[in-house]
């Protein structure tokens, strides 16, 4: 035997040796697939809805502040409404010395209170007849009473119902202006109206 011959098994042991320890070996494991990519269509789906939500959510809102402002303004013209028909109730009426005729701007101011109260039909009045400081106090509440009967008595010939207008003289107890001149006597020497009943809140009369 040469030597050639004595050294190949040996070379067998450190092959075979060799081989097994390769296959001893784990072999790592693959990478991990990809995570899938979000959906686009996905996305836009989500994107409409919050989208539509989000205008429904808006429309909601400016319909509850239109209402909110319908309302406001409604309540500002009632106010306006009540506050115009209370001067013009409570504007007074003016008279000539020791007379009780109505002029032609006393029945102008009359005409006008009428239209407040056909637009108010639970509105009621009281007419407090005045007069200036001259005459007897027994005279003067007299002459008082027939100036506020003469504007009741205007008002309910012209459709108003006597039940809703009560009358009173205060004579000179209640001086509009302090004075013993002409100017002080004529501011005195008028009817004054005050509102009784139903004036919290009053509709404008319409237009002529």
């Amino acid at each position: 035997m040469n030597r050639t011959t004595r050294v190949a098994p040996a070379m067998l042991v450190v092959l075979a040796t060799a081989a097994v320890v390769a296959c001893g070996k784990k072999q790592p494991p693959p990478p991990p697939a990809p995570a899938p990519g979000p959906n686009q269509d996905s996305i836009a789906a989500a994107r409409a809805r919050q989208d539509s939500i989000a205008r429904a959510e808006q429309a909601r809102q400016d319909s509850i502040a239109r209402a909110e402002r319908a309302r406001q303004d409604s309540i500002a013209r009632a106010a306006a409404a009540t506050a115009q028909a209370k001067r013009v109730i409570a504007q007074p009426i003016y008279f000539a010395f020791d007379s009780d005729v109505l002029s032609d701007s006393a029945q102008a101011s009359l005409d006008q209170k009428l239209a407040v109260l056909n637009a108010n039909s639970g509105l009621q009045l009281r007419v407090e007849g005045n007069t200036d400081a001259r005459g007897s106090d027994e005279y003067n509440l007299a002459l008082g009473q027939r100036r506020a009967a003469a504007a009741k008595r205007y008002l309910t010939q012209h459709g108003v119902d006597d039940s809703r207008i009560t009358i009173i003289s205060y004579g000179e107890e209640r001086p509009a202006a302090q004075g013993a001149d002409e100017s002080a006597y004529a501011q005195n020497r008028r009817d004054e109206f005050s509102i009784t009943a139903g004036g919290d809140q009053l509709t404008a009369p319409p237009s002529p």
